[in-house]
C-alpha cells in the first residue's frame, strides 16, 4: 500500500524543469522540483551527463519529501545551451514521469538486445589484454559493434556488445554462447590470476553502460589498492583525489573530494554513493579551471551515517576508485575510418606489438564507420615514446589514427589549495535558505 501510495503522489506531483539562461552569465542553469525517491539524484544527473552537458556547478537539498536541485552546465565547448530543440529534449526527459527513464540516444546505455548480444567481462589486466580478447571474438566470427574498456588498480573490466559477422544479428545460440564464454575466461584469467575471471551477459534492461562498468568492477573490489610487483611507473601523485569522511551534527557524515576536474565526474561518484546505496540529503559541487570540489550530506538508506573506521575507510577507497576508473590516464588516440570484420583486432594487435598497454577504451560503430578512443601508456605505466606514437600512426594512417590529449603534458592542479575549505564554511549552516534564495 505504501509503494501504491508514493506512485500516487508522483503522479499527482509530476517533475518542474526549468531551464534558463538568464541566470548565469557563463552557464545555462537547470533547476529541477520533484517528489522525493532514492536513485532520484542519479537519474537527474544520467540525464544531463546522456546529453555530452558539462555541469560547472551544482546545488542539492533533498531533505524530506521533495527534491530540489540546481545544475550550471555548459557544452562541451564551453557554452551555454541555445539551442531550442536540445532545450526542449533535455525538460522532456526530466519532466517524464517514467521517473527519468534512461534515453537509448547516443553511445551511453544499452542498445535493444536482438539488435546485438551485451557480454561483460573481467580479470586481471596486463599489457595485450584487449588485444587477446579482440582475436578471441575475431577467430570466433564475433565482430564488436560498441564497447567500453576500464582498467583500475590491476583489474579489467569490460562491456562489449557483439554480432555475427555473417548476419549482424545477436547472437543467441547457447553452445556457441558457452564457447565464447570458455575461451574469453581462458584469455582473461592468463597464467597468474588470483581473482575470477568472468564473462557473463548482460542484464536485461537499459542499465547505463557507464553504470554496469562502475558495478562490475567495484563487485570485482577493484578500490582495494594493489601494487603489482616488478613494475616502477610514473605517477604525479597531486593529482590523486582527495577524499575525506566527517560525522557531524544532525546524525550526518559529510563527504568532502577535492580532485582533477574531467568530464563525467559527478555521474561517477553520485552513481558510487547510490550503488553503495547512500542518500545524497544536501551537497554542493563547484568546478575550476583544472580542480573540482564537491561535498554531500549522507546517510545510508537505513537513516544511519557512517558508523565504524572501517565503514569510512571503505568509503574513502570506494569514491576514490569511482574518480580513477575514468581518469584520462596517458595519451588519447582517436581512430576514425571505414568499419570492418577484424578491426578492432588488428588495431590492438599493433598496439600491443609496440608495446603499447590500453588502459581505457571507447569503442563506437555507427553509419558504417568505427570512431574509437584509445588512452594508452607503455607497458610500466609510464609516458609513450613519440618515436614509437609516430611510427604507430605512419602503419595505421596519419588521417585514421591521430594523436588527441597527452594527459601527462597538461597542466597539473596546486599541490595544495584552500578552495576544499569554502563547502566547510558553507554547509555549517544548519538551513540551505542561499540554495532556495539561489533558485
Amino acid at each position: 500500500m505504501d509503494d501504491e501510495y508514493a506512485k500516487l503522489i508522483r503522479r499527482l506531483n509530476p517533475p518542474r524543469v526549468v531551464i534558463d539562461n538568464d541566470a548565469c552569465d557563463d552557464a545555462t542553469v537547470i533547476q529541477v522540483d520533484s517528489v522525493n525517491k532514492h536513485g532520484i539524484l542519479l537519474k537527474v544527473v544520467q540525464v544531463l551527463t546522456d546529453m555530452n552537458l558539462v555541469i560547472t556547478k551544482a546545488y542539492i537539498s533533498s531533505d524530506g519529501e521533495w527534491f530540489m536541485d540546481v545544475f550550471n552546465v555548459v557544452d562541451q565547448d564551453g557554452k551555454k545551451i541555445r539551442d531550442k530543440e536540445v532545450m526542449d529534449y533535455i525538460q522532456r526527459r526530466l519532466e517524464s514521469n517514467a521517473s527519468f527513464a534512461p534515453s537509448l540516444r547516443g553511445s551511453v546505455g544499452v542498445m535493444p538486445s536482438e539488435e546485438h548480444t551485451a557480454i561483460e567481462l573481467t580479470g586481471t589486466d596486463r599489457p595485450g589484454l584487449l588485444s587477446e580478447v579482440c582475436a578471441v571474438l575475431t577467430d570466433l566470427h564475433c565482430n564488436v559493434v560498441n564497447a567500453e574498456i576500464w582498467t583500475h588498480n590491476t583489474r579489467a573490466a569490460a562491456v562489449v556488445h557483439v554480432t555475427d559477422d555473417s548476419t549482424g544479428c545477436a547472437i543467441n545460440d547457447p553452445k556457441r554462447l558457452e564457447t565464447i564464454r570458455e575461451l574469453l575466461c581462458n584469455v582473461l584469467r592468463g597464467n597468474d590470476d588470483s581473482k575470477t575471471a568472468t564473462m557473463t551477459l548482460s542484464p536485461p534492461g537499459v542499465t547505463s553502460r557507464e553504470r554496469r562498468l562502475h558495478q562490475i568492477m567495484f563487485a570485482d573490489r577493484d578500490y582495494e589498492r594493489v601494487e603489482r610487483a616488478g613494475f616502477t611507473r610514473f605517477e604525479d601523485k597531486s593529482s590523486r583525489p582527495h577524499v575525506t569522511v566527517l560525522n557531524i551534527e544532525r546524525d550526518y557524515t559529510v563527504v568532502s573530494m577535492r580532485s582533477k576536474d574531467r568530464p563525467k565526474l559527478l555521474f561517477d561518484i553520485v552513481c558510487t554513493l547510490t550503488d553503495m546505496e547512500y542518500v545524497v540529503f544536501h551537497g554542493m559541487v563547484s568546478t575550476g579551471r583544472m580542480e573540482a570540489y564537491q561535498e554531500f550530506y549522507i546517510r545510508h538508506v537505513d537513516g544511519l551515517p557512517v558508523s565504524s573506521d572501517a565503514e569510512r575507510e571503505r568509503v574513502v577507497q570506494c569514491l576514490e576508485a569511482a574518480i580513477e576508473r575514468r581518469a584520462s590516464e596517458g595519451l588519447e588516440l582517436e581512430l576514425c575510418t571505414e568499419d570492418r570484420v577484424g578491426l578492432l583486432s588488428d588495431i590492438t594487435r599493433i598496439f600491443r606489438e609496440n608495446s603499447l598497454c590500453i588502459k581505457r577504451a571507447e569503442i563506437l560503430t555507427k553509419g558504417g564507420k568505427a570512431k574509437d578512443k584509445f588512452y594508452v601508456t607503455d607497458v610500466t605505466g609510464n609516458p609513450v615514446d613519440p618515436k614509437i606514437i609516430d611510427s604507430i600512426c605512419r602503419q595505421i594512417g596519419h588521417a585514421k589514427l591521430q594523436v588527441k590529449h597527452n594527459s601527462v603534458l597538461s597542466p597539473k592542479p596546486p599541490r595544495e589549495t584552500t578552495m576544499g575549505y569554502i563547502f566547510g564554511n558553507l554547509f555549517k549552516a544548519r538551513t540551505f535558505k542561499s540554495i532556495r534564495s539561489y533558485s
